[in-house]
């Protein structure tokens, strides 16, 4: 009932939003929403010229995107056409907002469903004391693992250690718990050892980004907390990507960002590194394209893209920046497939404009990609980690091949905004009931789900 009341309030802020432009149309509401659109087109124009080309171009690109929207705002000052502009986008924005709640609340993700967890008696734990600027040293998280009855293996930071062959040394002595304190690359490698064994793993935050602690709903401020999990924690089953015979836990990159991560000095200067480089990747000498085949063709095919992401379960929408690093959840059986394809300001354009409904942007759901590229080996950014890959490179999933063991008390991860749907927001506010509205916003994650269309 909650779910059907929020969606009749979104369709009636859309309707007012119509209402209000209908009603001032010959008095400037046709300009408000000319004016929106064409700073709109500019800001992504000059984006596009910023990041694709480098002297007198990339300085009028930048420019131009800091511009357009001010100008947008002294127009709508000058013309006295503020007020319609201040009032379309509260109802716009009510109705987008209330829309997405009611889609959530009616059809709520709900968290991965999670079993008692035993208690460890000979946990080992891996972690590398450089990881995230020195957290394992600064939350002391060595000697908390330690009271706690777990060992701890020490990576020394001077000498190259083989984490795979630690992970499989600790499980043939004996360890009935698996963990690692360090990156998302390092989290893989001892993550695809437990399952391996069927063993129980431990993920403790102590990366630098630790987007998959994220996603497991862990706490990222506090490492520590993690290691509550010894104590008082939960099971969960969790996906595993595979990828040419590589694990990984969030996601494979192709493309501009794999070959940006290649460059030594990207680790030290992220943003000047890839400023320096995108124009030759983008459109210059340097682009290099990778074409991939989703579920042996079941999908239509992905030709020429400049970036393809494959992850270990969708993240959300595009269309919202908020959700768009976040998954609701790590067991749908199903990887993510994104793939942009932009070839000039017009085409950037359309994205800004459009979104994921533009040519440009594609989103799948697959159980199987399959990247080519015309090179015989190719960049893959495999959790952050530069790699190089033999063609074809093959991306798989294993379902439920993980026993994630977490804190029983964490922060819990946000749940991901859904794409509004007005057909289903109409059928939710005036069609059938709650259960009829349930199967009507679509099958759950899988191969004939309507995620694997564009989306």
């Amino acid at each position: 009932m909650t779910a059907r009341v929020l969606a009749r309030c979104a369709l009636l802020a859309a309707v007012g939003a119509v209402v209000v432009l209908l009603v001032v149309l010959g008095d400037g509401g046709l300009a408000v929403v000319l004016i929106g659109l064409l700073g709109l087109v500019l800001w992504a124009a000059g984006v596009w010229w910023f990041l694709a080309h480098r002297g007198a171009v990339r300085l009028v690109g930048a420019l131009l995107a800091v511009a357009a929207p001010i100008g947008i705002v002294v127009l709508f000052a000058y013309h006295d056409l503020w007020p319609t502009a201040l009032l379309l986008v509260l109802c716009g924005g009510a109705a987008l907002a209330l829309g997405r709640v009611a889609l959530r609340r009616a059809r709520p993700s709900g968290a991965q469903p999670g079993t008692a967890a035993a208690r460890p008696q000979r946990a080992v734990l891996i972690m590398n004391p450089k990881s995230g600027g020195g957290k394992v040293g600064r939350f002391g998280l060595v000697e908390r693992a330690e009271r706690l009855g777990a060992r701890v293996v020490l990576l020394d930071p001077a000498v190259h250690s083989d984490v795979t062959a630690l992970a499989r040394e600790a499980a043939a002595g004996g360890a009935d718990l698996l963990g690692v304190a360090g990156g998302d690359g390092t989290q893989a490698l001892v993550a695809a050892v437990a399952a391996e064994h069927g063993l129980p793993f431990l993920v403790i935050s102590a990366g630098t980004r630790n987007h998959f602690a994220m996603d497991l709903g862990l706490d990222r401020a506090d490492p520590a907390r993690c290691l509550d999990a010894l104590t008082d924690g939960e099971e969960l089953r969790i996906d595993l990507g595979d990828v040419a015979g590589r694990p990984f836990v969030n996601t494979v990159s192709f493309g501009v960002y794999a070959d940006v991560v290649q460059r030594p000095e990207y680790r030290d200067a992220k943003a000047g590194t890839a400023l320096n480089l995108l124009p030759d990747l983008l459109v210059g000498e340097g682009v290099r394209r990778v074409d991939a085949l989703v579920d042996g063709g079941a999908a239509p095919a992905l030709s020429a893209q400049q970036a393809l992401l494959v992850s270990n379960n969708p993240y959300g929408s595009p269309d919202d920046l908020e959700s768009g690093g976040r998954r609701s959840r790590l067991d749908s059986g199903l990887l993510g497939v994104t793939a942009i394809r932009v070839e000039g300001a017009a085409q950037a354009a359309e994205l800004a404009v459009r979104g994921s409904q533009s040519t440009g942007l594609t989103v799948l759901t697959a159980h199987r990609v399959e990247v080519t590229s015309a090179e015989a080996e190719i960049p893959v950014a495999v959790d952050g980690e530069a790699l190089r890959m033999p063609t074809p490179v093959v991306c798989t999933l294993r379902p439920g091949a993980l026993r994630v063991v977490v804190p029983r008390d964490r922060p819990g991860s946000v749940p991901v905004k859904p794409r509004v749907d007005w057909r289903r927001l109409a059928t939710l506010a005036f069609g059938r009931g709650p259960r009829d509205t349930h199967r009507e916003s679509g099958p759950g994650p899988g191969p004939d789900s309507e995620e694997r269309g564009r989306a």
